[in-house]
């Protein structure tokens, strides 16, 4: 019987899968210093929900891992009893895919940990750590590493999926400041990936995604970042195509100091936010200078003279920035997604983003625009796995509410607005930002570097034990999908 066989058989419902023994399960609850969690006990259905409230699956085992060593033990269970295994690192996964039905979920999110070398400006960060311990330790020596916008993102997520920010225009995507990783293989090996050691591993799992180990730890270069200048300016939506062509010009022709992602939103109803804007559709860009804070009002001005109804750009610690988000997000909400890189944005482009704004269907629903042009495009597309170099933004629609009643009505909206603007798209999407849509969206966002992918693929996972994740495949294309 063939290991994807029996990963096939029905590992599913919370119980224990066939042939699994309590005995088994006790043997490697003893090797765990962090704990196991199996149905029944009390924090079992706590433990299995996950960012995306849409994504509801029970595993048979949960691995809450203090150190490598859980890691590895948990790793080898999975693959001595052909269970299926996912990966939880810290934050969100968006698409659900840090958690399994029936399986084994390595929980990575006691591992949180940052040490910052001032003098080398590297920081060593744990597995499960979440952006906002980053940025928090990082900020008391004046430096950062470029993340998200969102300060509750995982670090191992973002960082596998590429990593692309507020910062990226000036220092690139998270992975262009990654200096090596540790992770444990499939057949339990630990391992350092950098430049010298395992270089095809290292140029795998930048961009590639959890295909490839458990990272336990990652080592970044960090850069001069304190204070910023930065925060959302507001248009009438009915203004969304005369703004939305201004920003296509004038953000590619910006200084890389100044990033600024383009957003469709309803105004929350309270502060910062003032009351006759509250819970307006409108169209916005949110922005952050590192740049000369002297230059910062030369740099706005064409911003300003566009007449927004609100410009609420204004110095802060860039922590701040990364966490003005997170109290409108929190865990729990119901997420879908759909997501596609974009090239040009041309005036058809712009009707049909504007048609589907004016039916944002909930007041966490959205759409954005983030740049990815200097900074990330002085690296080949080869040079690492992300293949998008030439990408001038990474689009993502994301249907959101509290109310698990409006789960169609978000995913109808998203998969409709995404349909009216792919035709528009450069094919592929960054993978932290989709769902799981099929081997081949996969295959279109890896393009040239997904051979080269499938052979580090072949030489490190040849079982495919980690396919809980946007899969690279060992094996031909036409292989069949394998459960999550």
């Amino acid at each position: 019987m063939t290991l994807d066989t029996q990963r096939a058989r029905g590992q599913a419902g919370g119980g224990l899968p066939p042939g699994m023994t309590p005995d088994l399960v006790e043997q490697l609850r003893t090797r765990l210093r962090g704990g196991l969690v199996r149905p029944g006990d009390a924090d079992y259905e706590e433990s299995c929900r996950v960012y995306n409230a849409m994504i509801q699956k029970h595993p048979a085992l949960i691995a809450r891992c203090a150190d490598v060593a859980d890691v590895i033990a948990s790793v080898g269970f999975a693959r001595e009893q052909k269970l299926t295994l996912a990966i939880r690192g810290g934050g969100h996964n968006g698409g659900g895919l840090g958690i399994c039905e029936g399986g084994l979920v390595v929980d990575l999110s006691r591992m949180r940990g940052v040490r910052v070398d001032p003098v080398a400006r590297t920081v060593r960060v744990s597995g499960g750590s979440v952006w906002g311990d980053v940025d928090h330790a990082t900020h008391a020596f004046g430096l950062a590493v470029p993340s998200g916008i969102i300060s509750t993102t995982g670090v191992g997520g973002l960082t596998l999926g590429g990593g692309l920010g507020h910062l990226s225009r000036r220092y690139g995507l998270s992975i262009d400041s990654l200096l090596a990783v540790d992770l444990v293989l499939a057949d339990g090996r630990f391992v350092t990936a950098s430049a010298e050691q395992h270089p095809d591993l290292f140029w795998a799992v930048r961009g590639g995604g959890g295909n490839f180990g458990v990272v336990t730890s990652f080592l970044f270069r960090a850069h001069p970042v304190g204070s910023v200048i930065g925060g959302p300016t507001l248009w009438p939506l009915e203004r969304a195509a005369e703004v939305m062509q201004w920003y296509r010009d004038f953000i590619s022709a910006a200084p890389e100091e100044l990033g600024g992602f383009f957003a469709f939103m309803t105004v929350p109803p309270g502060p910062p936010f003032p009351e006759p804007l509250h819970l307006k559709k409108m169209c916005a860009v949110v922005w952050c200078y590192t740049g000369d804070p002297a230059r910062a009002d030369e740099v706005f001005a064409p911003v300003r003279a566009l007449s927004p109804a609100l410009h609420g750009v204004q110095p802060m610690p860039y922590p701040v920035l990364q966490s003005m988000f997170d109290a409108l997000y929190p865990p729990g909400l119901q997420w879908y997604w759909r997501a596609d890189f974009v090239k040009e944005l041309p005036d058809a482009a712009i009707a049909r983003h504007v048609e589907f704004a004016e039916r944002l269907p909930t007041m966490h629903s959205t759409m954005h625009l983030y740049p990815i042009d200097g900074a990330v495009h002085r690296v080949a597309p080869g040079d690492t796995a992300f293949s998008f170099r030439d990408a001038r933004w990474a689009e993502v629609i994301v249907g959101v509410d509290p109310s698990p009643g409006k789960a169609r009505e978000i995913s109808t909206w998203t998969k409709d607005y995404w349909n009216a603007l792919h035709p528009y798209s450069a094919g592929g999407a960054y993978v932290n930002f989709m769902m799981d849509e099929g081997q081949e969206r996969v295959q279109a966002t890896y393009r040239d570097n997904y051979a080269r992918l499938v052979e580090v693929k072949k030489r490190y996972d040849p079982d495919n034990l980690f396919h809980v994740n946007q899969n690279i495949r060992p094996t031909s294309a036409g292989a069949e999908e394998l459960p999550h």
